[in-house]
């Protein structure tokens, strides 16, 4: 959540005097504030359940239409700031109990699963949630009233300051001392800390851990509520407000340490700074400094500023890597070869629309193996795998429209894009494990998408680079249609091979046990780097070939819901087998194509798929055929 945009905050003084700088620390102070309230919540809920929630954005986003909606009439009773201030405290409750409910009906039956899976159910959620309030609220911003008797700005040394802005800031210290006393003043408060640390040793002193999960989801969920109610008078409500504000809690939550709210205070204090000084010294970096601060406190502090480092008995053992992957066998060869004929014999029978899709999934399929090789095959949970597809991306359409090069050497140098950006980011992430990983893959993730949109001189910026059309002899769609198909498969085909050649075994050891593997002599850190640059250059690849098919790039490409979109497809097709990333690839885009576009709720159709798979059949399409098809084959399911 980025500093409010007043002129105060906007303005560049040339000389940088007393009374600008001192605007710019209250303008920080009132981000950091703001920012506080929302990821302080975010840090309690982790701390507590481990959960990575992705819903939490969606309860920042109630709080601010519940405020809406309760604000007007509150203040018809009496225009004062007393009312408001009821206004925000109702729809802090009311957001709190929206927590509760998605507590008790959903996130209980995740509390031991895997991050990826608490990752993709909580984006369902996102999803659902967004259906849900443009059906109630409409699709249209909604403004809020001004708060009473806070109105208009006061003289900082002559420089306007909103007086809105210095209640904001009194907000969140007030926030920051009531959580501190809860947390240190408290029974409720000493179990939340406790469990922060150590929640299976709480267990086993006899508290009822049901209780306690719902009493933080209820507290994390009013603080994000809070502080959605809180940028009514600054903003209008929109159901777009969900992902920025999640975005950058994450950042706050992880550079604190997550499960810290001092930590989160601290971190709040730094980037509110960060953003209203950045603003002036690199006004095209912005967005591009606080990921990169993120970064680096990982690399140096995984456990961030003031968290500790997660108690191995807390360090959740994935069950979602590759099981029973032997040598293909004479008959799965057969099947390969029959699926390929299909395909190949498709422009036969198909429209220029079923190939265009066609085409996108082979290009998609691609993408999701090769984050499938990092998950299943080296338990390397990427949440920021569309870093390597869109720069992949981008460096053949750079290639193209900056070097002036042809589409065939464009297709050579967007695997080695990916393939560089890969090994850049790999040699820091590689050295870490668990949460802390897949927390720096989001964050070089998002350095990536934020250099996409702030660097506009290369990049085009929010406008991307359009033209990037194939060569005249791959210009028709039947022939583009082959040569995506031939590498595509080709790509496919090499990590497969990878997947049983030494190095793919000593991957999956390091994956098992790395004390183990290191023990017997293999350099864990070394493995886990060379299968980002393998999985980054395969991206890469992908990337370049979606470029030529769409003819044109934009930020979208790096975003957060591509990666998810990649995550996605491994949970439908199945993460435990080899072919659950093809499988799933092909099912999530014709639904988008097909399905999808038959209804106008379609966010909440697919978040409530992804939400079912993962309760119902987590195994996902492949597993579930392996599962009941020797049954039916021997007369029926039971």
């Amino acid at each position: 959540m980025s500093p409010p945009r007043n002129a105060a905050f906007t303005q560049v003084h040339p000389t940088m005097s007393l009374a600008f700088v001192l605007t710019q620390f209250l303008n920080g102070l009132a981000g950091a504030a703001s920012l506080f309230i929302v990821a302080s919540g975010l840090t309690i809920v982790f701390g507590v359940t481990r959960i990575v929630n992705f819903a939490h954005g969606s309860l920042y986003m109630l709080g601010a239409y519940v405020a809406v909606t309760l604000m007007a009439p509150l203040l018809d009773v009496s225009r004062s700031l007393p009312m408001f201030l009821l206004g925000l405290v109702v729809a802090a409750l009311v957001t709190g109990l929206l927590g509760v409910a998605m507590e008790m009906l959903l996130l209980r039956r995740i509390y031991r699963s895997p991050e990826l899976l608490q990752l993709l159910v909580t984006f369902g959620l996102v999803l659902v949630v967004q259906d849900l309030v443009i059906r109630v609220w409409g699709p249209l911003e909604i403004l809020g009233p001004r708060a009473p008797g806070l109105k208009g700005a006061i003289s900082v040394l002559g420089t306007p300051f909103p007086t809105y802005d210095l209640f904001v800031i009194a907000m969140g210290l007030a926030v920051f001392c009531g959580v501190w006393l809860l947390l240190f003043r408290t029974r409720f408060g000493v179990l939340v800390r406790a469990a922060t640390q150590d929640r299976d040793m709480v267990a086993a002193l006899g508290v009822n851990q049901a209780r306690l999960f719902t009493g933080a989801l209820f507290l994390g969920a009013a603080l994000a509520g809070l502080g959605g109610a809180l940028q009514i008078p600054r903003a209008a409500a929109s159901p777009q407000m969900d992902i920025a504000v999640l975005t950058d809690a994450f950042v706050v939550t992880v550079i604190g340490g997550m499960g810290s709210v001092p930590g989160a205070a601290l971190a709040a204090l730094l980037i509110g700074q960060l953003n209203a000084f950045g603003i002036v010294v690199a006004p095209k970096s912005t967005l591009v400094l606080v990921f990169l601060l993120m970064a680096v406190v990982l690399v140096v502090r995984p456990q961030g500023l003031l968290g500790r480092p997660e108690p191995l008995a807390l360090r959740v053992v994935m069950p979602e890597g590759f099981i029973g992957l032997a040598p293909m066998t004479a008959r799965g060869r057969q099947v390969i070869a029959g699926v390929l004929a299909v395909l190949v014999a498709l422009p036969l029978v198909a429209d220029a629309y079923t190939l265009k899709v066609a085409i996108e999934v082979y290009v998609l399929a691609l993408a999701a193996f090769a984050l499938a090789f990092l998950i299943g095959n080296g338990g390397l949970v990427s949440f920021g795998h569309a870093a390597y597809f869109g720069i992949g991306a981008y460096g053949a359409g750079l290639a193209v429209k900056k070097l002036g090069l042809g589409m065939e050497p464009a297709l050579v140098l967007a695997p080695l894009a990916g393939a560089l950006a890969a090994a850049a980011f790999g040699f820091f992430i590689a050295r870490l494990s668990g949460i802390y990983l897949a927390m720096l893959t989001l964050a070089v993730a998002q350095i990536a998408y934020a250099a996409g949109v702030q660097w506009v001189d290369v990049t085009g910026g929010d406008n991307g680079i359009v033209g990037v059309w194939p060569a005249r002899w791959a210009a028709n769609r039947v022939v583009y249609y082959y040569l995506t198909l031939a590498l595509s498969a080709a790509g496919i085909a090499v990590l497969t091979c990878v997947l049983h050649a030494p190095f793919g075994y000593a991957l999956r050891a390091a994956r098992d046990s790395a004390v183990r593997a290191d023990a017997i002599g293999l350099d864990v850190v070394a493995l886990r780097r060379l299968a980002f640059v393998v999985a980054g250059a395969a991206a890469g690849l992908a990337g370049g070939l979606y470029a030529f098919s769409k003819g044109s790039i934009d930020p979208t490409l790096l975003a957060i819901p591509q990666s998810v979109d990649f995550l996605a497809m491994l949970l439908m097709g199945g993460l435990q087998h080899v072919a659950g990333a093809l499988v799933g690839a092909a099912a999530l885009h014709v639904l988008r194509d097909f399905v999808l576009p038959l209804t106008d709720m379609w966010r909440m159709l697919l978040g409530a798929l992804i939400i079912g798979i993962v309760l119902v059949a987590p195994q996902g399409i492949v597993g579930g055929v392996l599962r009941w098809a020797p049954r039916f084959a021997r007369g029926g399911p039971s």
